[in-house]
């Protein structure tokens, strides 16, 4: 048939979108099991744990789900007994539940934990205690016999600090932990550092690293960790003993082992019993390397190529979750041993004739190279009159330290089938493509940004591959910042959907989270000394210049970016007449996980850009 773009019809209903794929969160091998943390949408994004069994380990109401550092991450994990240790979301303690029997509380009220890890017998994890001033977080033990559910005081402190920890890592004899720590003048891929104490919590080293990731020991005094001196996030190894040699770099790659601290429990490598080491390499897209003794690096055939973790290891097994550029997210194991790939859960093929396979791209910009991956119009019933371009929507990342990787993507099908195209631009800034590339936007968010997804609207347009008077663009979070500025600059995108979007900077740095409160002294200045900055970039000082439709989603219990910055933006361009939305989805926090406000976004979006770009969308299948 022939249609507009954006009108054709597609059998991606919003409803499908919000079921599909659910969010992989961590993966282990539990005796002869598999586990791995899910997200259930129609359970308002509660994050259950299954097994290969078919079971549902950890049944509703409950809820692994951590809040440390506001973005939580390693919210679970379990002994090879079957024991389910799990930070619940309701209340942030953390609750051990035996293989026959029910949850039972192990920390006291009052304090988050959040990367949790089972080693010897231990359970060690990050513990984030609000009350005081300072705040004040820690490297802690556990004790699993619930001595500790009365009184915090039980719990075992390893590490104390006013600014943040992450990866506690035992040394197999138990005798030495390691860990990651920065303080609150930094965020981590700043500057990071690796310490070695023993379990009685006698320092014993720093190591001079810059940004560093991840610890794990690969003997009881010699540690693996990651770290980018040289401009790349790398393997290093360091021995923990009275040498105290420097460290030694470990099959140095011109790739990204590594990426933003966002999430406790991230985990790009594994160390295997034989020596050799499984890791994700990212450059642009993710690859999965195997590096052996001697240094040498091969990749292996798994269908991952975006949001690579290395979950797991037993033996010559190894868990690995992600998506790829043929395949939905999932969850496999492979066989290093046997050369066998097993998918254990997700990883469908998509179809071609109906999701696009991402085709990555590169456009000048002012500030040099810009990378992204395009996901043109796909729909193999329909086609557009002849000479008509389509519209496309330009999505730009949250964070802005995160990074996009080309993937098949039902959710980016919903817009493609509809003739509508997709472009994901990883703007100066992004992770990826090596530190030169992240610190692009030190000092100039607002400004690299912003010239960066002009560079690729425009460049995309200057193609013939999209219609220069019906490109959006779209973002969240830092994303939204990211939205809003570049409306106001003006001249490139027809329309605007800011998701939980950062309308003023001195707001957000009054009203922000500890984790990225001095976040803005590194991409803007220190306040109050660049003040007069922080007004002349917010968007909000500026939104007399923003004339087209904008749409702006919210969560309200967000606590990242208050519900504040979306409301003064919209009143603003309430003042003035221009052509708005604003809608605020109670019960939501920094990011949306319930299907119902998922399926409301999504159809909210496509009706906004029906009416903003003159076509009849199709909601139904």
């Amino acid at each position: 048939m022939t249609s507009s773009f954006g009108s054709w019809p597609s059998p991606f209903t919003a409803a499908q979108i919000a079921q599909a794929a659910p969010r992989i969160d961590g993966a282990l091998f539990v005796g002869d099991e598999i586990w791995w943390g899910e997200s259930v949408p129609s359970e308002g994004g509660r994050i259950t744990v299954r097994s290969s069994t078919g079971a549902e380990i950890l049944p509703a109401p409950w809820n692994a789900r951590s809040r440390v550092h506001e973005y939580g991450g390693g919210s679970w994990t379990a002994d090879d007994e079957g024991t389910l240790f799990f930070v619940d979301g309701s209340d942030q303690r953390v609750y051990r539940m035996p293989s026959s029997g029910d949850p039972e509380p192990l920390t006291a009220p009052g304090a988050a934990y959040g990367g949790l890890r089972a080693q010897q017998g231990r359970l060690l994890a990050v513990r984030e205690d609000l009350r005081p001033q300072p705040h004040r977080r820690a490297i802690v033990e556990i004790p699993v016999d619930g001595s500790a559910a009365a009184d915090d005081d039980a719990v075992r402190v390893v590490a104390s600090t006013t600014g943040f920890v992450a990866h506690p890592a035992l040394s197999p004899d138990g005798s030495r932990i390691a860990w990651v720590q920065w303080s609150t003048e930094h965020m981590p891929w700043e500057l990071a550092l690796l310490h070695v104490a023993s379990v009685n919590g006698d320092a014993m080293m720093s190591v001079s690293t810059r940004a560093t990731l991840q610890p794990e020991w690969v003997s009881d005094d010699e540690l693996l960790y990651l770290d980018d001196p040289s401009g790349r996030w790398n393997l290093r190894r360091v021995r923990v003993d009275e040498t105290a040699a420097a460290p030694t770099p470990v099959a140095p790659a011109d790739a990204d082992t590594g990426g933003g601290l966002w999430v406790l429990g991230n985990r790009w490598y594994r160390p295997l019993d034989d020596g050799s080491i499984v890791a994700v390499r990212t450059n642009g897209d993710d690859r999965i390397v195997r590096i052996g003794t001697d240094g040498n690096a091969t990749q292996l055939d798994v269908p991952i190529t975006a949001g690579a973790s290395i979950d797991d290891v037993r033996g010559s097994r190894v868990l690995v979750s992600g998506a790829g550029a043929t395949v939905g997210a999932g969850l496999w194991c492979l066989d290093l041993d046997r050369g066998t790939v097993t998918t254990v859960t997700g990883g469908a093929d998509a179809d071609p004739d109906w999701v696009p396979q991402a085709r990555p791209v590169t456009f000048d910009g002012p500030h040099g190279p810009v990378h992204a991956f395009d996901y043109p119009p796909t729909n193999p019933d329909a086609r557009a009159p002849h000479g008509e371009l389509p519209p496309y929507v330009v999505m730009v990342h949250g964070g802005p330290t995160a990074h996009v990787s080309g993937a098949a993507s039902t959710a980016y099908a919903y817009w493609t089938s509809r003739g509508i195209g997709v472009l994901d631009v990883n703007y100066g800034g992004s992770t990826g493509y090596g530190r030169a590339y992240r610190e692009r936007l030190d000092g100039a968010w607002g400004v690299v940004d912003v010239d960066d997804v002009i560079a690729a609207a425009r460049g995309l347009a200057d193609a013939g591959l999209a219609d220069p008077a019906r490109i959006a663009i779209r973002g969240g979070s830092a994303g939204g910042w990211t939205v809003l500025s570049a409306l106001v600059r003006g001249g490139t995108f027809g329309a605007g959907i800011s998701r939980y979007g950062v309308a003023d900077l001195r707001m957000l740095a009054a009203e922000t989270h500890d984790f990225e409160a001095r976040y803005l002294d590194g991409l803007v200045g220190p306040l109050p000394e660049a003040e007069s900055v922080y007004i002349e970039r917010s968007p909000l000082t500026h939104a007399d210049r923003i004339d087209v439709p904008v749409l702006l989603e919210q969560g309200s219990e967000d606590r990242v970016v208050p519900p504040s910055q979306s409301e003064a933006i919209r009143d603003a361009l309430a003042a003035r007449g221009v052509p708005h939305e604003y809608v605020l989805f109670e019960g939501e926090g920094h990011g949306f996980r319930a299907a119902e406000t998922i399926i409301a976004s999504l159809e909210t979006e496509l009706r906004f850009l029906g009416r903003a770009f003159d076509f009849e969308p199709r909601l139904g299948a």
